[in-house]
């Protein structure tokens, strides 16, 4: 279960861990892509415009989450890389303590800020009442969300992706069922949709810790193991930290946006909302698909492996190119049939939105899948101050141009053109980083690589 990543043709290894890992995130997106399918068909366009209205908000806690996997990940994968077993159990150890006190903090901040986040966005009064609901019942969560991260990232970094692809086919099939029986059966509207996601991410999160816990015991160690470090924390923090800000800022960001697009009303909301869910799939498979290489990196950066990262990076960059072309042609040919998904026929405006803004970034993905590979190597050689540069241009172009375009055209079509922008500046930063990391690695000052 537990894979050396340091050993054997790069291509076929990256290959074999990454793609149950794409798996993984298909079925992860089901969860919120489930919960807008249903409200917007089960009870109503506002119903959508709420689920989405809401998931930018919880972006921000999923940047939490999403932190706290990578910061535990990457170091655990170093050290499982370097045979280091001992510290190894002490990063898991740590994280989870860690990710505790901090979810702890993000569920109190998160309840007591609720209605005033959704207010700074521009919630429309009509929708109000139900995205209040939603996300408070999603905050009630915030435990499963982090806890199953962590577990994910410790599976992750021992070279195991199979496992969570499992556990997320299980529980996000499951999802939809018990999204469906509460809101249609059990008349529990918006509600039912969060308290569906609320029970089967509790189930997932419960299995996998135990399953982790299972496994770690079946590494002997060769003295006491401390179950938290201060010096391991810091390890973690360093990539963690850069990762949280990376995406608590993009859902900032993101947040302003959808403020400017909830001025042009909600079916303009509501078709955004269908049409980020269709995005954030392509997305976030490309984000893990860069996860994946985060841990294949750190593994061989533990091993002084460097020319396999070179070779991972290749491998990654096919991968990512092979997947781009199907989502491509969907979106840009089939966009309105799969945004019927989400709504009726008779929401017109909202459907031409979702339109427009596939036909917009779809094409883009080629470029921006590239960036996120790069963002992976540079992450699981823990190169996190040029991440964090590539990053951050990217969002403040989209944000800027978003609010400046959007005011010269008078219409959400200067939004999503801010897209296209601010990717293709960001992932020219990227590759000239990983460039210039792998040139750092691979000088007279670094031990010579391990042979296989």
């Amino acid at each position: 279960m537990n894979k050396d990543l340091t050993i054997g043709n790069p291509q076929k290894v990256l290959w074999a861990y990454c793609l149950p890992m794409f798996g993984s995130i298909i079925f992860q997106q089901l969860y919120n892509i489930a919960d807008s399918l249903v409200a917007g068909k089960c009870i109503g366009e506002n119903a959508l415009a709420a689920v989405g209205n809401s998931y930018n908000i919880t972006l921000i806690f999923i940047a939490f989450a999403f932190g706290c996997n990578i910061g535990c990940s990457v170091i655990v994968s170093q050290l499982f890389g370097a045979r280091d077993y001992n510290a190894m159990k002490t990063a898991v150890y740590t994280a989870l303590t860690a990710s505790a006190v901090l979810c702890a903090i993000l569920m109190a901040a998160g309840l007591l800020s609720c209605d005033t986040l959704l207010r700074l966005i521009k919630t429309q009064p009509e929708i109000m009442a139900a995205s209040s609901l939603y996300l408070k019942i999603y905050i009630w969560g915030l435990p499963f969300l982090f806890f199953y991260n962590i577990a994910t990232g410790i599976f992750s970094a021992m070279g195991d992706s199979r496992t969570p692809f499992l556990f997320l086919a299980a529980s996000s099939t499951a999802n939809i069922l018990v999204d469906i029986l509460f809101v249609k059966s059990f008349a529990m509207g918006i509600a039912g949709v969060a308290w569906a996601t609320f029970l089967c991410q509790g189930i997932s999160c419960v299995l996998s810790l135990i399953l982790v816990l299972k496994r770690l015991s079946g590494i002997s160690a060769d003295r006491h193991i401390p179950v938290f470090s201060w010096i391991v924390l810091k390890k973690i923090s360093v990539v963690a930290i850069p990762s949280i800000l990376q995406q608590s800022f993009i859902s900032v960001g993101n947040m302003m946006i959808q403020g400017r697009i909830n001025s042009f009303g909600v079916s303009v909301a509501a078709g955004y909302s269908a049409a980020v869910k269709l995005n954030n799939l392509v997305i976030t498979s490309f984000t893990t698909i860069g996860n994946g290489i985060s841990g294949f990196s750190a593994q061989n950066l533990g091993a002084r492996k460097y020319e396999r990262i070179r070779e991972g990076t290749r491998a990654g960059l096919k991968l990512v190119w092979c997947l781009c072309v199907p989502f491509c042609l969907i979106y840009m040919a089939a966009g309105k049939y799969v945004l019927l998904l989400f709504m009726n026929q008779s929401s017109v405006k909202a459907l031409a939105t979702g339109q427009q803004f596939l036909w917009i970034l779809s094409p883009f993905y080629f470029v921006v899948s590239a960036k996120l590979v790069a963002d992976g190597v540079l992450r699981g050689t823990s190169a996190m101050g040029p991440f964090m540069i590539a990053t951050f241009t990217d969002l403040i172009l989209r944000v800027i141009l978003a609010f400046l375009l959007s005011g010269l055209t008078a219409s959400p079509l200067g939004i999503w053109a801010a897209w296209p922008v601010g990717w293709s500046a960001a992932t020219v930063l990227s590759l000239s980083f990983y460039g210039k990391q792998y040139k750092r690695l691979t000088t007279p000052l670094n031990p010579p690589a391990c042979k296989e």
